[in-house]
């Protein structure tokens, strides 16, 4: 009987500290910064480096429709007139104002955390007499949306630069009204032949987890576009 004592002891020890370790493991790791990366790995996932004011023009570029046909998107939204859009990671407001004319009795919330992209989308605003886009300055961590205040958040080709996407999906999460949907576009990273870097691009099973993190339900990916997802999630409608 006193033999067992010590690994009673221990396995009793262990029952207790093992949770504890569990529940300290952090978030994040690092390593070396690849060429596109930051070198922050979140789930397995380098983070790769962010698309600065200086890409406005390549956001804007004509030649977009062609490339990506991004007008179909807006037809597979399901919106109703008095919708509130919150379009996370704006830059340009290039989705933005595709986005209003769906909403025309609703908004659009264009969040962005670099104050030169909004100043574009309220010059933008101002030369296109667009009323219904308002514009909204987070940080790297929360995208200050109102809780349960939005329909539908919507992520063109940003959440893989997220320094910070554990809490950065966590805000949207609150911001969205329960059953309100999160759609992620991102370049396919199944596909090697999608001409854009390893780390711009994200694969579905990869974004699943990172969605399923922060309490999102998978409703369905639509591969209608040349070389982008289309990802659907919900906020589920009771807690």
């Amino acid at each position: 009987m006193l033999e067992r004592v010590p690994s009673l002891f221990l396995a009793l020890s262990l029952g207790v500290l093992l949770p504890s370790i569990a529940e300290e493991a952090p978030v994040y790791t690092e390593k070396v910064p690849s060429r596109d990366g930051i070198g922050k790995v979140y789930m397995g996932r380098e983070i790769s480096q962010v698309v600065s004011q200086h890409a406005i023009g390549w956001l804007e570029r004509k030649d977009r429709e062609g490339e990506e046909k991004p007008s179909l998107i807006l037809d597979q939204l399901d919106l109703p007139k008095d919708a509130v859009i919150a379009d996370i990671g704006a830059g340009s407001g290039y989705f933005s104002f595709l986005l209003a004319p769906l909403v025309p009795e609703g908004k659009v919330v264009a969040v962005d955390i670099q104050q030169e992209m909004l100043d574009f989308i309220e010059a933008k605003k101002k030369l296109k007499k667009v009323s219904q886009i308002e514009t909204l300055k987070g940080t790297i961590e929360d995208t200050r949306l109102p809780e349960n205040s939005v329909d539908m958040a919507i992520l063109v080709d940003a959440y893989h630069e997220f320094s910070h996407p554990r809490e950065m999906a966590q805000s949207i999460v609150k911001g969205l009204k329960p059953g309100g949907r999160m759609v992620l576009l991102e370049y396919r990273g199944e596909d090697p032949t999608v001409p854009i870097k390893p780390l711009h691009k994200m694969t579905v099973k990869q974004v699943t987890r990172e969605m399923e993190a922060v309490g999102l339900e998978f409703v369905e990916v639509r591969d209608f576009l040349p070389i982008q997802h289309f990802l659907i999630f919900q906020k589920p409608k009771q807690p």
